[in-house]
């Protein structure tokens, strides 16, 4: 659960990030400064680190709950597979917002 709460905060965080320089850009639309790395290249970043950790978390979590199962046939559904997949939508979503709304 660790993992998808970080996950979360980087992908919001770099949302965050995106939507606050769009916000300026539109308050005052003369002022446009090309950057090789600008604001929406961080947020893009972020987001990807984000819904990147998310997805090696999860397949650790797959590995380690594989192995357990072995051991004790009677675990239980983990509810954190379902957060993390639900996140890494969310996040994939905020990804593609970014990118196509530049």
């Amino acid at each position: 659960m660790a993992w998808v709460r970080t996950a979360v905060s980087l992908i919001s965080f770099g949302f965050t990030i995106y939507k606050f320089f769009q916000y300026l850009r539109e308050e005052n639309p003369g002022t446009t400064v090309h950057r090789l790395f600008g604001p929406t290249e961080f947020a893009l970043v972020m987001i990807g680190v984000g819904v990147g950790s998310l997805l090696l978390a999860t397949i650790q979590n797959w590995h380690i709950r594989r192995n357990l199962k072995k051991r004790y046939y009677d675990l239980p559904f983990s509810m954190a597979t379902l957060i993390a997949a639900l996140i890494s939508l969310l996040g994939v979503l905020a990804f593609f917002t970014v990118i196509y709304r530049q």
